[in-house]
Formats: C-alpha cells, structure tokens, sequence
C-alpha cells in the first residue's frame, strides 16, 4: 500500500500558497480535483467496512499506518472534490504524532483558505467525520502506548 508522504503530494504549506494564488473559486475546485488525483486509489482489499467513515454522502475510506509513532494516512473516495479534500487532510495530519493530530485546528486552516464557506453542508459534514475519524485513530494509538 502507498502512503502519501511528502514527495508524492504537495505539503500543507505548498497547498495554502496555491489557495492563495486562485482568486477564483472554479479555479479552486479544479485545483482540490488535482489534489484528489495526487492520491493513489486505495486497492480494493483496503476498501473495507472498517475503513469506510460513517456521516459521508459519497463513499470515503481512510486508512491509517503507523511507522515510529507517527502517522500516514492514505484516502480515497468516489467523489472527485472530496477526494481532494481529503488529499488536503493527508497533507495536514500524515506525519505527525497522536499527540500532534489532536492539536491541529483542521476547521481553523479550513477557514484560513476560506474553503469552509464554500463546502455545502453535506460536504462540511462529511469532512468533519473524515477529521474526526482521524482523531479517533490518534486517540486510540495514545490508549494503547
């Protein structure tokens, strides 16, 4: 399986700066299409019940690995932007800590891209399950160590 790191998508950063350079919002959701494609479909034997988050309108699944006490994620889903918005996940949260995920404010850089008030209401609910599906998994790596 692969686990979007660095290399192979843009870095949260890299992500604000691009927002930042699109006055449009079209050009907006063209762009978090691009991000979604960065991601590498999950295969099909990862496409489990157990991965799939609850509270989506579209079919997302998330996948959680941990290499030295910090963690990967990989997504997918069927939708073309939410997909991308879970690319934009993948870059906040990979790589970090437990302890880190459950630190870092999503809604608040959501907001610093102004994206929030252009998620439809079904799509903030969704991602707010894709967050905080995420932050159960982080919570659980800290009852277990």
């Amino acid at each position: 399986m692969h686990y979007i790191e660095a290399m192979s998508t843009p870095s949260i950063d890299d992500i604000a700066d691009n927002f930042a350079l699109l006055d449009d919002w079209e050009d907006r959701y063209r762009y978090l299409i691009e991000l979604g494609r960065t991601l590498e479909p999950l295969p099909e034997a990862e496409r489990t019940p157990e991965k799939k988050v609850q509270g989506c309108v579209s079919q997302v699944w998330v996948t959680t690995q941990w290499r030295e006490g910090r963690a990967y994620f990989a997504g997918d889903s069927d939708a073309h932007i939410v997909k991308g918005l879970v690319g934009v996940l993948v870059a906040l949260f990979s790589g970090k800590t437990a302890q880190e995920i459950l630190a870092i404010d999503a809604w608040g850089f959501f907001r610093s891209l102004d994206l929030e008030a252009h998620l439809t209401p079904q799509r903030s609910n969704g991602l707010k399950s894709v967050v905080e599906r995420i932050r159960s998994d982080a919570r659980q790596a800290l009852a277990t160590t």
